[in-house]
């Protein structure tokens, strides 16, 4: 076994044992000046794990048209539990002699933009965990959208996933329920303005009070009729 197969495995075993469901590593020398930080800081780092939760199948089921109540207080709870967890892989990665950096798995720094520090999907995509589909979100082959991710840079040299390619296909059972109509045909369609504005107008009717919607992840079926 190589010494990065070595340094990703014991990564791997923890994410297991911290309870979570994807666990991906990823070379970022190529993207890391996209990264929202400080250029000293993102330059420190060339490899990132990416680290998932799955949501609720019960709380996704009770999304209509617009988020819940039930959503609103979940997606708060994953992040939590995602942030914990990432703040653990970075502890348990310092104390094995290398430098880490966990971010916030939701964390908007930019919402003009709607830009965080790092974009954990497209971290996602490098560590091979998904590809973006039509709705501009991750897409996992078991778990469909239905999941929430943190990311952990390292300096720590790693062994990376290989992306994957778009696995969407024909289907198309995000666009009709998008309360945006922001999902198009082509994933290069999305009408990100149209998303933003949407969820603007669920934070002023006091459905929730971050901007956070949940129909399309909801409507995402990759993986979702295959046994847990």
């Amino acid at each position: 076994m190589s010494s990065r197969d070595k340094n990703t495995q014991a990564p791997r075993d923890l994410s297991q044992n911290l309870g979570l469901s994807l666990f991906g590593a990823a070379d970022v020398r190529e993207v890391r000046e996209e990264f929202r930080l400080e250029p000293n800081t993102r330059r420190r780092f060339d490899w990132a794990l990416s680290l998932g939760l799955r949501l609720s199948g019960a709380v996704m089921d009770d999304i209509v048209d617009r988020p819940t109540p039930l959503y609103f207080h979940h997606y708060r709870q994953l992040n939590n539990f995602l942030d914990r967890a990432a703040l653990q892989m970075a502890s348990f990665i310092q104390n094995h002699g290398f430098q880490a950096l966990p971010i916030a798995a939701s964390q908007i720094i930019d919402w003009d933009r709607q830009q965080a520090h790092v974009s954990h999907k497209r971290i996602g995509v490098l560590a091979g965990l998904g590809w973006i589909g039509r709705n501009n979100l991750l897409v996992n082959p078991d778990f469909g959208s239905r999941f929430r991710l943190v990311t952990v840079l390292t300096d720590m040299s790693l062994a990376p996933g290989s992306p994957l390619e778009f696995g969407c296909g024909a289907c198309r059972a995000c666009l009709a329920p998008c309360p945006a109509q922001a999902i198009k045909d082509t994933r290069e369609e999305f009408d990100h303005q149209a998303c933003y504005e949407k969820l603007k107008e669920f934070r002023r009717a006091g459905l929730v009070s971050q901007f956070i919607c949940g129909v399309c992840v909801k409507a995402c079926r990759v993986g979702v009729r295959k046994k847990p």
